[in-house]
């Protein structure tokens, strides 16, 4: 398990996270989004043991990270842009990590090495950048990490091998019960893969639920009325936001389904549907409320 309490990062007079609070339970895969400088990579580095933090605590299963071996050995990080070593191929990272992380699996090397299409021998400075991301895969998961930490990981990867990822990082969870953060951009991705997701912007976390919780209680609604009324008629929905186009009108409201519907029928709508919500709906929607301006928060 995860705890941080009251995390405070600071880089000289940048305050990186403020008085971050939030607890990630064993086995679960959490999406961590936000814009670019909310503070995604930080969090990550501080989770990894890299960074000390300034104020607040961080415990991976009741131990900080930092300055602690044992605890870091069981921890992954894949960072946005892995280095490596200027001569080295994956072989020479394999072989690297087998003395530095003790639960190195060579069996599951092997395996992994034959699942994605990438060969051991060439250069990793010639390689693209979504080749670069499968080595840095290839042998993190070959270190059997209690907790896997992946900075953008889809980035660079074609669609395929995308996909190939999700369904590794989903047998993982399954069979060993490991824990994974991911901080990404892409909402899509994580909608297929998460159970839970937090946004930080400014370095605080503005949201931290179960996907599926998420969705309760708010409703994407499509519907053509002759005559469009004032959206003052619609006085009793609570309404997130919404556009009309003509005769047309989207809008996203909290609520039971029946209670928006029942209202909506007051008007004799020529047409009406419920509409599937995507996280990034969600998302944006829970924020206009909040007063920020989402052309400045999501990229």
């Amino acid at each position: 398990m995860i705890e941080i309490q009251n995390l405070t990062k600071k880089f000289h007079s940048l305050t990186a996270l403020q008085q971050i609070s939030c607890r990630i339970d064993t086995g679960s895969i959490y999406g961590l989004v936000g814009s670019n400088g909310a503070g995604k990579s930080t969090l990550l580095r501080v989770l990894a043991g890299v960074y000390r933090p300034d104020g607040g605590t961080v415990l991976i299963d009741g131990t900080p990270p930092f300055e602690h071996p044992h605890t870091k050995g069981r921890i992954f990080f894949v960072p946005d842009f892995a280095y490596f070593f200027p001569q080295s191929n994956m072989d020479d990272i394999a072989d690297l990590y087998s003395r530095l992380y003790p639960g190195w699996d060579a069996k599951r090397y092997e395996q992994l090495c034959s699942i994605f299409p990438i060969s051991r021998k060439d250069k990793i400075i010639n390689m693209s950048k979504g080749m670069q991301r499968q080595v840095a895969l290839t042998t993190a998961l070959s270190t059997r990490p209690d907790y896997l930490l992946l900075d953008e990981v889809f980035d660079g990867l074609d669609p395929v091998i995308r996909q190939l990822l999700k369904r590794l990082l989903s047998d993982e969870v399954t069979e060993r019960q490991m824990t994974i953060l991911i901080a990404s951009h892409n909402l899509r991705e994580l909608e297929d893969l998460c159970d839970h997701v937090g946004l930080l912007h400014k370095g605080g976390i503005l949201f931290d639920r179960e996907l599926d919780d998420l969705k309760l209680g708010i409703h994407k609604i499509q519907a053509i009325l002759k005559p469009m009324p004032d959206i003052s008629a619609f006085n009793g929905l609570d309404i997130l936001n919404y556009t009309v186009r003509g005769s047309l009108i989207n809008f996203v409201a909290r609520g039971s389904k029946q209670e928006i519907l029942q209202k909506l029928e007051t008007f004799q709508p020529i047409f009406s549907e419920v509409l599937p919500l995507t996280l990034e709906e969600v998302f944006i929607s829970e924020m206009e409320v909040a007063g920020y301006d989402i052309d400045n928060i999501l990229s």
